[in-house]
């Protein structure tokens, strides 16, 4: 009896010097939700079944660890009843997916056997992860888009370039985007402010209503990413985002998706810094022919960057600069050398009957055709590829390995290829995109 009253008062003792945030989300079963004190630093596992409902923070300095095989499931709704997992400033995530068992974020309901159609988004939210690095806006701080303005949690931005908000690797983000108010959709994946030390690698963002990936500022670096059949803009990226990215794959399809990149600089003022130079190299970007009106790239608001040893596909319109008054807009960017289009190749741009390479705005003939010779001059080229995006085949049947570009540092893995795709199907066997779902 002494033994049992010891042991009953041991537990008291334990459950009371937890907080409620450290034992939230360890139940095997069930919806939960954030009463303010987030996920607490927990580790969820594949054993369990989780369900969220509404908007789930991992506070700072809290870490929430995800183990390989591990499905999240999310409640349906909009508006106010959306439901979405966001990584405060100050807080990690850990996904420790592989490829034969990636972490998959969907929809309730979704039993993973064809239950929700693979095209089918806006049914939950999406994940947010926001940090401490630097970002141009007024103050070095802004407010993420996506969620309530007056969540004190969805403040990101800062001095820290080596800010580290955690990994993710093998994560899966499915049907996402759902309307949060007039014309304000989720990403599928939003960076804002995330720091270089922060680990991307191997992600797919599926059928999302609003953009794949958004990065806000920041100098994070992504790898081995999948976005396909998604509602506006494949890959968008602003407000001074100086990070690398490498073998990218985004897939438009029928008549959903804008365009492939839309990079943006800064806002009050544009000029202001860090500018957006993203180096991106290694990707293979396929839009929607005649059924959709996007680019290849547009380029606005002083934003630049290099795109090199890419593979454009089927798009309307090519790489689009925009000019204003000819100092402070991205046709500066290039004309300053810090915007690059290089020893890339296009296959079937410009169907609109425009050229591959155009500007958009106020600009004279002769700042046209300077835009337009360039495109021999970075050594860029037309030519089949080789691909047959209907019916999922992205490798080549001949590697690109003709022209390529020097990688600009030791961040970049080096290979002899254009494109997202040497050999390696590196979709296969983790994305719902490489699946027969």
């Amino acid at each position: 009896m002494q033994d049992r009253i010891y042991y009953f008062l041991l537990v008291i003792l334990i459950f009371a010097g937890c907080r409620k945030s450290d034992y939230i989300l360890e139940s095997s079963t069930g919806f939960f939700r954030d009463d303010g004190s987030g996920t607490g630093t927990v580790t969820w596992t594949k054993t369990n079944e989780y369900y969220l409902e509404g908007l789930i923070f991992v506070n700072d300095g809290q870490t929430l660890t995800i183990e390989a095989g591990t499905v999240v499931r999310f409640r349906t709704g909009q508006a106010e009843n959306a439901s979405a997992l966001i990584v405060a400033r100050g807080g990690k995530i850990i996904v420790n997916g592989t490829r034969e068992e990636p972490v998959i974020f969907t929809v309730e309901g979704d039993n993973l056997q064809g239950s929700v159609a693979k095209e089918s988004g806006g049914l939950w939210g999406g994940l947010i992860i926001l940090g401490n690095a630097p970002v141009n806006v007024g103050g070095g701080e802004a407010r993420i888009e996506g969620i309530p303005f007056f969540e004190p949690r969805g403040i990101y931005g800062g001095n820290n370039e080596d800010d580290n908000s955690g990994v993710l690797r093998y994560l899966s983000i499915r049907h996402g985007g759902t309307n949060i108010g007039e014309g304000n959709e989720i990403n599928g994946l939003t960076l804002g402010g995330v720091g270089s030390a922060t680990e991307i690698n191997y992600i797919e963002v599926i059928s999302n209503n609003d953009d794949g990936i958004e990065i806000f500022g920041g100098t994070v670096n992504l790898r081995h990413i999948v976005i396909s059949g998604c509602g506006d803009d494949s890959f968008d990226y602003d407000l001074g985002w100086s990070g690398n990215g490498q073998f990218w794959l985004g897939v438009e399809t029928g008549f959903v998706g804008d365009n492939l990149i839309e990079a943006g600089g800064g806002t009050s003022p544009v000029i202001g810094t860090p500018n957006s130079l993203p180096a991106i190299y290694n990707a293979t970007l396929i839009g929607n022919g005649e059924t959709g009106n996007g680019a290849c790239a547009v380029f606005e608001r002083f934003a630049g960057g290099v795109i090199a040893n890419s593979v454009f596909v089927d798009t309307r319109f090519g790489i689009i600069l925009e000019v204003t008054d000819g100092k402070n807009d991205s046709f500066s960017q290039w004309k300053y050398q810090k915007l690059d289009i290089r020893n890339n190749l296009f296959y079937n741009v410009g169907t609109a009957g425009n050229s591959v390479f155009e500007l958009s705005g106020v600009y004279t003939e002769d700042m046209e055709n300077e835009w337009a010779d360039y495109f021999n001059a970075g050594e860029n080229s037309t030519g089949d590829p080789e691909i047959n995006p209907g019916a999922g085949e992205f490798v080549p049947r001949n590697k690109l390995s003709e022209n390529l570009s020097d990688y600009p540092s030791s961040w970049f893995q080096l290979v002899d290829f254009k494109g997202a795709f040497g050999e390696d199907n590196w979709i296969e066997g983790w994305t719902l995109l490489g699946s027969s779902q």
